[in-house]
């Protein structure tokens, strides 16, 4: 694919894909198989307060920086008004996802109730939440000792971005900590890329799956949070260093199709989008930033190409698994359901958003 790619026609898929997420959707509340955690039902309901929706109101709150259309900037702000009640203090950061756009919102508002409950639930993460024995977030409360690669976008991210709205140097230090251990502990030193999760008392990775939609975390929040914090502190060089040596690893395992199989080192495992969008909007985003050198442009394309080959003519986003655990073995990833998803609208919509930027 070309970067002359007509535009017309990213702008339009980017709006199918963003105006799927609005819609009311129904689904089976059933379990599709046993390896599922999460039903189709949960995968499109944007009314709740966790990592689903949150990470596609962060898709939202970026397609809007894009588009500064008034009526993306009222769905923002009717959602938070519709789920604000659903947010509690609770040990797992999957539930401070939709923080990450508070930031955005007050600047975009001066409504004082964004940056007075961000800094709340900010400082309620920083005093409160477990770590594991390592400092590293303990990605759950009942998930002792783990560090999951997911951590990094649903609640680093907001720390960063919170840092940096009130210039407290104690969010932007613990956003700079947080991610350097994420890759001292998940990054496999023998092909750069990321594993799933750290089990940190078994000193090990259990199954050891290079999962790409974990990959696609860490790739796409590098940039995002140094973005954030670069200007406010020194960025250890080790961070950039191994986020230099993951996207290298990962351009190793790409297809030819352009997209990335679940667990990218088994080529007969299904192709999963939104990992897939994922690691090419976190390689895009940090190719214009300087992190990464323009030669890696080619496999954005072709990460592009494929990734529009998964939008269906309503806009969904076909090919992505549901929510993930990590599984007691590497072959439980491939049993996983595949259906539309809220992160997979999302990132998907973050790579179109990031892609049109650079036109």
């Amino acid at each position: 694919m070309s970067i002359e790619r007509d535009k017309t026609s990213l702008l339009e898929t980017a709006e199918r894909v963003y105006q799927y997420m609005l819609r009311e959707h129904t689904g089976s509340p059933d379990l599709l198989n046993e390896f599922d955690v999460d039903s189709m039902a949960w995968g499109m309901n944007i009314n709740d307060w966790e990592w689903n929706p949150g990470v596609g109101v962060t898709a939202i709150s970026a397609y809007y920086d894009f588009c500064k259309r008034r009526e993306v900037l009222d769905y923002l702000t009717d959602w938070i008004q519709r789920n604000k009640h659903k947010a509690i203090k609770f040990q797992h950061v999957n539930k401070m996802v939709p923080f990450a756009i508070f930031p955005d919102m007050y600047r975009r508002t001066g409504d004082p109730y964004y940056l007075d409950t961000a800094v709340e639930y900010g400082n309620w993460i920083l005093k409160n939440s477990i770590r594991t024995q390592t400092g590293a977030l303990q990605h759950g409360g009942d998930l002792t000792e783990q560090i999951w690669a997911d951590t990094v976008f649903m609640v680093v991210l907001f720390l960063a971005r919170l840092g940096r709205l009130t210039e407290d140097h104690a969010f932007v230090q613990e956003a700079a900590q947080q991610l350097l251990l994420h890759l001292q502990y998940l990054q496999d030193p023998e092909t750069g890329v990321l594993f799933h999760g750290y089990f940190c008392q078994d000193k090990n990775h259990k199954s050891g799956a290079r999962w790409t939609r974990g990959n696609a975390w860490i790739t796409i929040g590098t940039p995002l949070i140094l973005a954030e914090i670069g200007e406010m502190i020194s960025i250890p060089s080790e961070i950039t260093q191994r986020y230099q040596r993951l996207v290298a690893g990962l351009q190793k395992y790409q297809a030819s199709n352009g997209l990335w199989h679940t667990v990218m080192d088994r080529p007969e495992f299904y192709q999963e989008t939104s990992g897939s969008a994922g690691i090419a909007c976190g390689v895009l985003k940090s190719i214009r930033q300087g992190i990464l050198a323009s030669s890696y442009m080619p496999a954005v394309e072709k990460a592009l190409e494929g990734v529009l080959q998964k939008v269906d003519a309503d806009g969904a986003v076909t090919g992505v698994s549901g929510g993930t655990p990590i599984m007691n073995t590497i072959e439980g990833y491939n049993m996983l359901s595949r259906y539309p998803t809220l992160y997979g609208q999302g990132l998907t919509l973050m790579l179109l958003t990031e892609y049109l930027q650079q036109k």
